[in-house]
């Protein structure tokens, strides 16, 4: 896709306007791993309920995305090390905040909160920072991971056709999750950890719908997961095939996560350089 084409696609805001030149000099760099950060902390169950959930009636601990309102200092420091370390790019702590996720914790009616707060307090991490090191400019990315459901395979064993989520029902959650996201003040929305493409596309859809309904335009940045050596995705895609489903969308980047290492991972980035085309002045 040429530059020219990707803004005709998308009104890029002056903060993604700001990636896109930095990306035409320089390797830009994302944050790492928030789970493991979280990890550190070792949090209780009381720590994860703060005085908002205190008498939620199910157990909260390993319920990281909670954390941007009971805990976000915590959340706001971990930004902040990225930050620190080199990053760019920081992504929100919102990678289970649908409804679908989320309903593993009855949560469903704090989605908007979670991702909203979640937002926020990145937004805040990365203007600080800003604000310390003028010299230094930092993005916000709101993350959107891949749901604990697939909607191209059967969870069912005695049932091929089943599914446990349809396009529309993803849909829907993310366009709630982008919403808080929004209004929260993420610069960008990344599609994360894509293991079922039909997932990531229904991501994209609600992103493009959102976009057409408020006239709000983020750029959209897409990560997919290659579950082992043969280079397919769990949905069972190769490289190729993923990019050709989602190359519709008006993609910023695209990429893949690390689910192998850096070894293993070599010669799909490679396959996906050579189909994914890049901006024709860069």
């Amino acid at each position: 896709m040429s530059e020219e084409t990707f803004f005709r696609m998308i009104d890029v805001s002056p903060n993604a306007n700001s990636l896109v030149e930095t990306l035409k000099r320089r390797i830009v760099i994302i944050d790492g791993a928030m789970g493991t950060m979280i990890q550190a902390h070792k949090l209780e169950e009381a720590d994860y309920r703060g005085k908002e959930f205190a008498r939620h009636g199910r157990d909260l601990r390993q319920c990281n995305d909670v954390l941007n309102i009971t805990q976000p200092r915590i959340i706001e420091d971990i930004h902040r090390q990225y930050l620190d370390a080199g990053a760019d790019i920081i992504e929100t702590n919102t990678f289970n905040s649908t409804a679908i996720s989320m309903a593993d914790y009855k949560l469903e009616g704090f989605i908007y909160d979670l991702n909203r707060a979640g937002a926020q307090v990145a937004r805040r991490a990365a203007d600080r920072f800003m604000n310390e090191n003028p010299a230094r400019r930092c993005w916000v990315a709101g993350s959107l991971g891949p749901t604990s459901r697939t909607a191209s395979a059967s969870q069912e064993i005695s049932s091929p056709a089943a599914r446990a989520v349809t396009f529309d029902q993803l849909r829907d959650a993310y366009y709630a999750q982008i919403r808080g996201l929004v209004d929260g003040g993420v610069d960008l929305l990344l599609v994360e950890t894509i293991f079922d493409t039909l997932n990531g596309k229904a991501a994209l859809f609600a992103a493009q719908q959102y976009f057409e309904d408020t006239g709000k335009r983020l750029p959209l940045l897409a990560s997919v997961t290659i579950v082992d050596q043969s280079g397919r995705t769990l949905s069972g895609q190769t490289i190729e095939a993923f990019w050709i489903s989602v190359s519709g969308a008006p993609l910023l980047s695209v990429g893949i996560n690390c689910a192998l290492g850096a070894k293993q991972m070599r010669a799909h980035i490679e396959e996906l350089s050579r189909l994914a085309p890049i901006f024709t002045s860069c």
